[in-house]
C-alpha cells in the first residue's frame, strides 16, 4: 500500500492547515457570531459601481481582459500605484512594483527568492498567520520578538541579532498589526531600519491595512525612510476594494524585482487581466479617496462600540488592545488561561474569535490571547456577541 504521507518534501511536511480557515468551517453553523474572521464588511464593497465597470471592460475591452498578460501586471494599474506611493512619500524613485495575486502572494515571492533553508526570520509576535507559513514553507529558521504597546520590542530584536548570524529577513505589520492592532512608533521604525543596515538584513513591511485609519495621526513608513533599498514594501487592494479581486502589490529593489518575477511566472505566470482591469477602471473613474474615507468611519464606529461593549461586558483582568485603525483588537486574560479552551465554549454560547495560538510561532503551546475582528459583524451582532462573550469570559476567569 503506497503511503503517499512519507513522500510529502521537507516544504510543506510539517506546514498546517490555517487555523482560522478551519474555524470558518464552524462558522457555517446556522446563529454564530463570529469576530474570528479578517474580511471586510461586504456590505461596503462597491457592488453596483465594479459591476458596471466589469461588463464595459469585458464588452470594450475583451481581447485585453480575457488574454494572457504580462508578468509584472497590467500597465496601467501598476503605473497608478507607483504614482499613489509615490504622491504619499512611501516611494522615491529607486524601487519597481509588481501587481501580485494577493498580498499573500508577495510575501511568498519575496521569501522564495531570498530565503535558503536554515536562513533566520525574524517575526513579531503574534503575528499573521499567511506570513509564518510562507517562511516555514521556505524552511526557514523563525524567531519571535514580542509587540509591546509601541510596536516591536527593539532591545529584545538586537540582542537576538547579536546572538544570531544567520538573520536575513524580518517581517512586520508596523501599522494596524495583524492580530493586535497595534501601530510600531516613528522611533522604533527609524531603530528598525537603523539595525537592518548595522546588521544587514531586509524588512518586509506588509501594510495592507494602512488606509484604514480612523485615528490619531499618521505615522511614515519604514519604506519611506528607506535609501537604501533595505525594505520591501507590501500593499493590498483587499482591504480599500475587494479580497475577492485578489490584487496586491510589491515595491522593492530592482534587482530583488527580477528574481520576484522569475518566482511569479513559475507560480501563475501573471495576475488575473480582468480583476486587474476593473481595479483600475474604478480608482480612475470613482473617487476611491472617499470610497476608503467611508470605510475608515464605519470601521471606526464598529471598533469603537466593540471597545465599549468590552469595557461594560468583559472581566476586569481581561484587556484588550486599542487601536487605531484596521480590523483587529486583541485581547489578553491571566496567563494561567487558555483561550483554545474558552473558544470551545464561547463556539458552544454562538460566538467565535482567533485563539492566540494561531498567531504565534509555536501554534501548539497554550495561549491566554485571542483575536477579535470587528469589521465583518453589524453593530447589533457586536452588541451582543461580546455580551455573550463576557458572560463565558467571567464563567471562566471570573469577574
Amino acid at each position: 500500500m503506497n503511503d503517499i504521507q512519507t513522500k510529502f518534501s521537507d516544504k510543506v511536511k510539517h506546514l498546517e492547515a490555517s487555523a482560522i480557515r478551519e474555524i470558518f468551517k464552524i462558522l457555517a453553523k446556522p446563529g454564530i457570531i463570529s469576530f474570528a474572521g479578517g474580511a471586510p464588511d461586504p456590505t461596503l464593497f462597491p457592488k453596483k459601481e465594479l459591476s458596471e465597470i466589469a461588463a464595459d471592460v469585458l464588452l470594450n475591452q475583451g481581447e485585453i481582459a480575457l488574454q494572457y498578460g504580462v508578468t509584472e501586471g497590467y500597465a496601467p494599474l501598476r503605473q497608478w500605484v507607483k504614482d499613489r506611493l509615490t504622491r504619499q512619500g512611501i516611494l522615491n524613485g529607486q524601487d519597481e512594483t509588481i501587481i501580485v495575486s494577493g498580498g499573500q502572494q508577495g510575501i511568498d515571492l519575496a521569501s522564495k527568492s531570498l530565503l535558503n533553508p536554515g536562513d533566520g526570520v525574524v517575526c513579531e509576535e503574534p503575528s499573521f498567520i499567511g506570513g509564518l507559513n510562507s517562511f516555514r514553507s521556505n524552511n526557514a529558521e523563525i524567531y519571535g520578538v514580542p509587540v509591546q504597546e509601541d510596536g516591536l520590542d527593539t532591545d529584545k530584536l538586537e540582542n537576538l541579532l547579536k546572538e544570531h548570524s544567520n538573520i536575513k529577513v524580518l517581517y512586520t505589520i508596523a501599522t494596524f498589526q495583524n492580530p493586535s492592532g497595534i501601530t510600531m512608533s516613528l522611533q522604533k521604525r527609524k531603530k528598525l531600519l537603523e539595525l537592518a543596515e548595522r546588521y544587514d538584513f531586509i524588512i518586509f513591511e506588509d501594510n495592507p491595512y494602512g488606509d484604514l485609519r480612523f485615528a490619531g495621526e499618521d505615522v511614515p513608513t519604514i519604506k519611506s525612510m528607506d535609501h537604501d533599498g533595505r525594505v520591501v514594501y507590501l500593499g493590498s487592494f483587499s482591504k480599500i476594494l475587494s479580497p475577492g479581486l485578489r490584487l496586491g502589490f510589491v515595491s522593492c529593489d530592482p534587482a530583488l524585482m527580477e528574481r520576484m518575477i522569475i518566482c511569479k511566472q513559475v507560480q501563475d505566470v501573471h495576475t488575473n487581466v480582468l480583476s486587474q482591469m476593473i481595479a483600475y477602471e474604478f480608482v480612475t473613474r470613482c473617487d476611491i479617496d472617499a470610497h476608503i474615507a467611508n470605510l475608515r468611519q464605519v470601521y471606526g464606529k464598529k471598533c469603537r462600540l466593540m471597545m465599549e461593549c468590552m469595557d461594560r461586558y468583559f472581566p476586569a483582568c481581561v484587556k484588550h488592545t486599542c487601536p487605531q485603525g484596521g480590523l483587529f483588537l486583541f485581547c489578553t486574560m491571566p496567563k494561567q488561561y487558555d483561550s483554545k479552551k474558552v473558544m470551545e465554549k464561547a463556539l458552544e454560547k454562538g460566538v467565535a474569535f482567533v485563539p492566540g495560538a494561531t498567531t504565534m510561532i509555536d501554534a501548539s503551546a497554550s495561549y491566554s490571547t485571542f483575536r477579535m475582528n470587528y469589521s465583518t459583524a453589524s453593530e447589533e451582532e457586536i452588541k451582543i456577541g461580546i455580551q455573550t462573550l463576557g458572560e463565558v469570559l467571567k464563567e471562566i476567569v471570573g469577574e
